[in-house]
């Protein structure tokens, strides 16, 4: 019989959806299917967009709808970075999500990394260097992403308005926010830097924190001066009827999710406390749902070996200056301490 695999490679979610979810799945009206939204005769895209823009006290005209985040993302890029005779530098982290680059390869992009640098057991971002990179390339976009994807690192308000308030107006900044529910519960810092800086998207998604990857629904929060973003993004007859209620069902049920976020806090402490004292590891410091864990890279071989061989599958990453790290999703408090274990019995043999 075929080992069970349990993913932990891709920051999916280990866990249950909340009764909420199943609930509103259970009792979709399958007839709302044979017609498009209405709501579009009151001037909005969608039911979920209007819930958004009553939970975040943002105008519903400065919300976009997505395939997931990555949907947006890709369109964000393509929209500022497409065409000949155009600025098409996109300024991105060192260490990120590898599709950042990819979409703007797609284009005929320029990405231009800026440095994220290691302190102790945590990553920072460099802002002398981006405020001096900033001002040599010019760039038409640039990126950021808190908590940052495999670091772990956050940006405080404090400091994402800092930077902000060193990138020209007409520079378009992206924020993704795919982790942003586990490192910060107040979300009122959003509106205070939309109506401050008009040149900003923030991204975010259900895919993390809520736990619904499957769900692919993703939204934006758009400043005013980008509102030509907002006419090629949105879909004239309106998204998807399940989806935008199963995602009101997810968004009303954050204390459930919060629970889970908090047993994954705990278990990342058990993470540090037994993986930090082998020789040669270190488990950072991270605002998210997964950890990213320096080992020997003489170890690695086996390290793939074992975790493969009792059906877990992690990321090992391969790009230069953090190829000998790995990162591993945060699944069920059992799964992390089967996979503490495997890793404390490779290192030791």
């Amino acid at each position: 019989m075929e080992k069970k695999i349990t993913y932990l490679d891709r920051n999916e979610y280990n866990f249950e959806p909340c009764p909420a979810v199943i609930e509103a799945l259970k009792n979709f009206e399958p007839n709302k299917l044979c017609f498009y939204t209405r709501i579009y005769d009151e001037g909005k895209k969608s039911i979920f967009s209007d819930y958004l823009s009553q939970l975040y006290n943002i105008p519903e005209k400065q919300i976009i709808l997505g395939y997931g985040g990555e949907d947006i993302l890709k369109q964000i890029v393509h929209y500022f970075l497409a065409g000949k005779e155009k600025n098409k530098t996109l300024l991105i982290p060192k260490f990120s999500w590898w599709y950042y680059k990819s979409i703007a390869d797609e284009v005929d992009g320029r990405s231009v990394l800026y440095p994220l640098y290691e302190e102790g057991d945590t990553f920072k971002y460099d802002f002398a260097a981006m405020k001096e990179m900033i001002q040599k390339e010019k760039p038409k976009m640039v990126l950021m992403a808190s908590p940052n994807n495999p670091t772990g690192n956050s940006l405080t308000i404090e400091e994402l308005d800092d930077i902000l308030s060193f990138i020209p107006s007409e520079t378009a900044v992206v924020i993704d926010e795919a982790y942003a529910s586990f490192a910060n519960k107040d979300t009122g810092y959003i509106k205070l830097l939309l109506d401050k800086y008009p040149n900003l998207l923030i991204v975010r998604t259900l895919s993390k924190f809520y736990g619904l990857p499957g769900l692919r629904l993703g939204f934006a929060f758009m400043g005013t001066s980008l509102t030509r973003f907002l006419n090629y993004s949105t879909k004239y007859l309106g998204y998807n009827r399940l989806s935008e209620e199963l995602g009101i069902a997810a968004l009303k049920s954050t204390d459930y999710y919060q629970k889970v976020a908090s047993q994954m806090a705990e278990d990342r402490k058990i993470y540090m406390s037994e993986l930090n004292p082998l020789p040669g590891f270190k488990v950072y410091q991270s605002n998210a749902n997964f950890i990213l864990v320096k080992y020997p890279i003489s170890q690695k071989a086996a390290l793939q070996a074992a975790l493969q061989s009792q059906g877990y599958q992690v990321k090992f990453m391969n790009e230069p200056d953090i190829n000998t790290h790995m990162r591993i999703t945060l699944g069920t408090h059992a799964q992390n301490v089967e996979v503490i274990r495997i890793i404390k019995e490779t290192a030791k043999a």
